[in-house]
């Protein structure tokens, strides 16, 4: 055997025994980390070795030093943010993606990687009803999804009115006019400030967090007939806090009838699509022009993993491409990195393509079910807990409660994160302190909902 064979035999065995201990102890261990950053950081050693050491030491000193300083976020009692798990086949396979070691970018750099990125594209495009000729990209999260979107939008609104953005760039181009609901998610924020577009103007939402699609057409009346209004419309599958979902056949028709792009962000809820049961949340979702979402989230795919799909291929292609003569491409076929941000990229789609093979057209459906289920049935028993109150329609995944006053909303939070037995995360909805309950993980079972509601009414206990 070879040396840098023996190498890597040595140091994928540490990892991959520290991996199995790491999974097996999902079950019992307290979802917060016991040690701090300062506690990882001392145990690592902050000194740089003035030599080599050896591959299977140092992933040995990496799985203890961090193993007390991790956040058992693939666990089924995990329910603050909106993180998912990790379905076995797509770990298996994003080991698979490590060890192959792929630039993903081109057609003859990886042709495996490019046959993938096709087959998981056109599978999700079935799975989620979006146009089967759309432009899919893999990138990163949801923001850069957004991000994508959001700048084949730019670009194409802008070239309407005869601006090349490529060749002139943004100074002196027309206004750009972007509405978003004034419950947007903040990577839409981020996405507009990176592409040079600014904040985007609110539009009023009802109480649940859905734009009002009165007030919607009502700003979109307000620019007509402003020649240099250009106009992208940003809207919303799955509200952070009440999972709620803009009205999109009536917002699409309105934003169209005045040549508006919409752009969907649908972070976690688009895949309502993939169940029956779910799907009318989504009822004409498809007839807009751009989608962003991510797969490490409803999916259950490792981070990171996000998707943009854009209805005109040539239109992402335009907003995300460039050329370099040393590039190896195919003239014929649109090569994957002319879809995503960078040229550098790991090969994100294997993971996705392990993790749809795996549950299949049911299985999916089956997985966006019970994660509904779960949080109906923690809406339900928060109801049983003296004090407690659900704030929203659980319409998906997500449950917001009160406990009354700000300040016993917050205590219960901090006692609740103390206890250790779940996570979930506070934050500020309609201007009241809330503790938010996101059901996303595929482990997650009736006993992991049943262990959390023991933990609230304990947190809430005085």
């Amino acid at each position: 055997m070879s040396a840098p064979r023996k190498d890597f035999d040595a140091a994928l065995e540490v990892a991959g025994s520290r991996a199995r201990a790491w999974l097996d102890t999902l079950d019992e261990r307290p979802v917060r980390a016991t040690a701090g950053v300062d506690d990882v950081r001392a145990a690592l050693g902050t000194s740089l070795p003035e030599g080599p050491s050896d591959p299977a030491e140092v992933v040995r000193l990496l799985a203890d030093a961090a193993e007390p300083g991790l956040v058992a976020t693939p666990s089924g009692r995990f329910f603050g943010f909106v993180i998912g798990g990790t379905l076995p086949a797509a770990l298996a396979a994003d080991w698979l993606v490590s060890a192959w070691d792929q630039n993903a970018a081109l057609r003859a750099a990886s042709p495996a990687g490019t046959a993938v990125d096709d087959i998981a594209a056109a599978w999700l495009l079935d799975l989620l009803g979006l146009p089967g000729d759309a432009g899919v990209g893999f990138v990163t999260g949801a923001t850069m999804a957004n991000f994508a979107g959001l700048a084949a939008a730019r670009d194409a609104v802008l070239a309407r009115a005869g601006w090349d953005v490529g060749v002139a760039g943004l100074s002196g181009a027309p206004r750009v006019r972007v509405l978003a609901g004034s419950e947007r998610h903040d990577s839409i924020v981020s996405a507009l400030r990176y592409l040079g577009l600014g904040a985007p103007e609110a539009v009023a939402v009802d109480d649940q967090g859905r734009v009002r699609a009165d007030a919607l057409l009502a700003a979109l009346r307000d620019g007509a007939g402003a020649a240099d209004q250009l106009t992208i419309v940003c809207l919303q599958a799955g509200n952070i806090h009440s999972g709620g979902f803009d009205p999109f056949a009536e917002t699409i028709a309105a934003a169209h009838a005045v040549g508006a792009w919409v752009h969907v962000d649908g972070a976690f809820g688009l895949w309502a699509a993939a169940s029956p049961r779910t799907r009318a949340l989504v009822a004409g979702v498809a007839d807009a022009d751009s989608w962003a979402t991510d797969a490490h989230k409803t999916l259950n795919v490792p981070y990171d993993s996000g998707i943009v799909a854009v209805r005109d291929p040539a239109a992402l292609r335009a907003a995300m491409s460039y050329h370099a003569d040393y590039l190896v491409t195919d003239a014929t076929h649109l090569e994957p990195y002319e879809r995503v941000p960078e040229l550098s990229r790991r090969a994100r789609s294997v993971p996705v393509w392990a993790a749809l093979r795996s549950l299949g057209r049911s299985g999916l459906a089956d997985l966006v079910d019970r994660l509904c289920r779960h949080a109906t049935a923690f809406a339900d028993g928060v109801r049983g807990i003296p004090g407690a109150e659900v704030l929203n329609d659980v319409v998906f995944t997500q449950v917001c409660l009160s406990f009354g006053p700000d300040e016993r909303t917050r205590e219960v939070g901090r006692r609740l994160m103390e206890d250790g037995t779940v996570w979930m995360t506070g934050s500020l909805w309609r201007g009241r302190e809330v503790l938010r309950i996101s059901v996303s993980n595929w482990s997650t079972d009736d006993g992991d909902v049943e262990r959390g509601l023991d933990a609230l009414a304990r947190a809430a206990a005085t």
